[in-house]
């Protein structure tokens, strides 16, 4: 029995050695960037919108049913350009009618001043008073009133059936519709949107803290997302003085100078203002990488062993691009540049992208 009791053990120790090892965790993926050298001039940079300075909702005067339409979105329009016509049935009859009046009251206009011209030679010749006279000057004022009443709605007639037409107010490009054959429109009703392309305008919210930088007619520098080569010139032209309720940034318009064929509207634009401090070389890295370590600004860099390793960095001004380090970083070294709040040291990582500023 004894012999029974010491085998037990025996063999538990044996199980206990035979347990397999926990394989270590993955390396956990990691977000990455190799940092190359860059010169700051401090100037602010943000992005702007290609807007129209002048854009105008094209509607009828007066309401009707669509007959039809000539213009689609996209379509350059000149001013005077026909866009959509309306039913002129109903305008045109009033227009006749109102012509038919017309006629009928110079008629009695031509009546009333021949009863005046024959009442004055019987007033010469003393066969009736002067009270009769005065009836019949007064019927020829009211018929030359009513002449003049009924001219003018026939005009107000003739100028509807103009109306009936809809043409373009300006040279542009038609950027809205919202009008199909057969729709039943109310007077005033949008029916289309024409911006005007020979004055563009870029639009940008400028934050609280840089507004004392953006002056009037300051020139600034602007490049399209789309051609990157080419820098435009531009001028401030207006600065809001509300800051917008939901972001609290300014609205800022430039005007976009020496504008071409390749800048369309809606178009995303860098704008660079006018520089506000002295040149800062450094290297500039996302602000997501910047983190503090034991109380002090660090980064995080993934060695050749793909460890993390902390490493503490003097950093320069914060920009809307990134922030800018002074020293402790090379040019050429790979960062952490997200997630960095939950990096161990020496803790293995893999790299799953490669960013550049």
């Amino acid at each position: 029995m004894r012999k029974q009791l010491l085998i037990i053990p025996t063999l538990s120790l044996l199980i206990a050695c035979d347990k397999p090892v926990e394989a270590p965790p993955p390396p956990r993926p990691a977000l990455v960037m190799v940092v190359s050298a860059t010169t700051s001039d401090n100037a602010m940079r943000l992005v702007g919108e290609v807007l129209p300075r002048y854009e105008s909702i094209q509607s009828f005067r007066i309401p009707g049913k669509i007959v039809e339409r000539k213009v689609e979105i996209g379509t350059r329009v000149s001013k005077g350009q026909t866009l959509a016509r309306l039913d002129a049935v109903d305008t045109q009859l009033s227009a006749a009618a109102a012509i038919a009046e017309v006629t009928s009251a110079e008629a009695s206009q031509a009546l009333a001043q021949a009863e005046v011209l024959r009442q004055r030679q019987l007033f010469d010749k003393q066969f009736i008073s002067a009270s009769a006279l005065d009836v019949k000057e007064a019927d020829l004022k009211s018929a030359n009133a009513r002449l003049a009443q009924l001219k003018a709605q026939a005009k107000v007639s003739d100028n509807r059936t103009e109306y009936n037409t809809l043409t373009a107010d300006r040279n542009g490009v038609v950027t809205f519709i919202q009008a199909e054959p057969g729709q039943v429109i109310a007077a005033g009703e949008a029916v289309a949107r024409i911006a005007d392309t020979s004055h563009i305008d870029v639009l940008v919210s400028v934050p609280e803290s840089r507004m004392a930088e953006v002056k009037l007619q300051a020139p600034v520098q602007l490049q399209l997302w789309a051609d990157k080569q080419k820098i435009y010139p531009g001028v401030v032209r207006e600065i809001s003085p509300l800051a917008d309720a939901v972001t609290r940034t300014f609205n800022v318009r430039i005007t976009l100078q020496d504008a071409d064929a390749f800048v369309n509207l809606g178009m995303t634009v860098g704008v660079r203002f006018p520089q506000s401090g002295a040149n800062e070389s450094g290297l500039l890295i996302p602000s997501s990488a910047l983190t503090a370590v034991n109380g002090k600004e660090s980064v995080w860099i993934i060695d050749e062993n793909n460890r993390a390793q902390p490493r503490e960095v003097d950093a320069g001004a914060f920009r809307e691009d990134g922030v800018l380090i002074r020293s402790g970083l090379k040019a050429g070294e790979t960062i952490a540049i997200a997630g960095v709040h939950t990096l161990n040291k020496d803790q293995v990582v893999r790299k799953i992208i490669e960013a550049k500023p």
